[in-house]
């Protein structure tokens, strides 16, 4: 039982939580990483490491394949969001050497990957969520400051700018590229990790209070039993057209009560590792849908309170890298 990460990077304590659990369900299975870069941190900690080509590249797919009959994978767990929609168009190629990939639809990624898409999704099935300006609500002055500026196919909060007045909105808008323009929400934000089989039924949902963020991950986070919050991102999930795997949803909840989205990823979000140190089994879940399990019971024994404080650490070694 060998487990690819793609585009590995940074995602240490992740790839330690799956070490962990794969070395207690299959000794001698083995985490190989994949990243554009030979210095990625998960190149030290994963059983072997990979340097590929950008996933934008022609043959970026054909290297994975190669990994994939080299390594003996049975299971590739992709990390970002740009690589999401190439892989889950190629699935049938996956599929033809018997390697499960754990990739939502392309429609689901399709939805997640474009913010104006991500709001029409919300807005068809009536789910709440911070209104998306158009240009011609801007030119009639049709809104309220403050606002929020955002690239329309961003991640990691980059680019996503307050907005306070006229002066900055004409500014903003136009240095931000593909800018979307949007409600500014008060309120307690949170990430929400959902763990979901190849069948679409979900084991848990784990809402994780976001005390903190730094360079748009989440530095200081806290889980909540909060089952308005629960409730809420079970009926998107239901909602969307394939989902697989780890979907992590962001959502505030105003002081009214109300819940509204903001935003989908289909993939394993950086503060996950919150999640399973509570308990919600991810790695096990995962491993037990590549062998064929469906979930039949939600499970919802995670601790609710525990607090996650992030801190940088070092690696140091020897091998001269270029």
């Amino acid at each position: 039982m060998n487990i690819l990460f793609t585009s590995s990077g940074r995602r240490v304590s992740l790839i330690k939580l799956f070490k962990e659990t794969l070395m207690e369900q299959f000794p001698s299975g083995k985490i190989l990483t994949a990243d554009l870069k030979e210095t990625a941190p998960t190149a030290f900690y994963s059983d072997k490491h990979f340097v590929v080509p950008s996933v934008v590249e022609e043959n970026y797919i054909d290297e994975i394949i190669k990994i994939c009959l080299e390594g003996d994978i049975k299971l590739v767990i992709p990390l970002i969001d740009t690589e999401l929609g190439i892989m889950a168009s190629n699935r049938h190629r996956f599929d033809n050497i018997g390697v499960k990939l754990l990739v939502s639809s392309y429609e689901v990624n399709k939805i997640a990957n474009n913010k104006i898409e991500t709001y029409k999704f919300f807005k068809q099935n009536l789910i709440s969520s911070p209104k998306v300006y158009s240009e011609e609500e801007i030119k009639k002055g049709d809104f309220t400051f403050p606002l929020l500026v955002k690239p329309n196919n961003g991640s990691a909060s980059k680019g996503v700018t307050k907005i306070n007045n006229k002066e900055e909105l004409e500014f903003f808008k136009d240095y931000i590229p593909n800018a979307i323009v949007q409600e500014f929400i008060n309120g307690d934000e949170y990430t929400v990790d959902v763990m979901v089989d190849f069948n679409g039924k979900v084991k848990t949902i784990v809402p994780r209070k976001r005390i903190e963020t730094r360079a748009g991950e989440v530095s200081k986070g806290v889980t909540n039993k909060d089952f308005e919050i629960i409730n809420a991102v079970e009926n998107v999930v239901n909602k969307l057209p394939g989902p697989v795997g780890c979907i992590t949803l962001q959502c505030f909840k105003e002081k009214d009560g109300e819940i509204k989205f903001i935003e989908i990823n289909p993939r394993f979000g950086g503060g996950i590792p919150l999640s399973i140190n509570a308990g919600a089994n991810f790695p096990l879940w995962t491993i037990e849908i590549c062998q064929g399990i469906s979930f039949k019971v939600m499970d919802f024994s995670w601790k609710e309170n525990l607090t996650m404080l992030r801190f940088d650490e070092e690696i140091y070694t020897e091998k001269i890298i270029s």
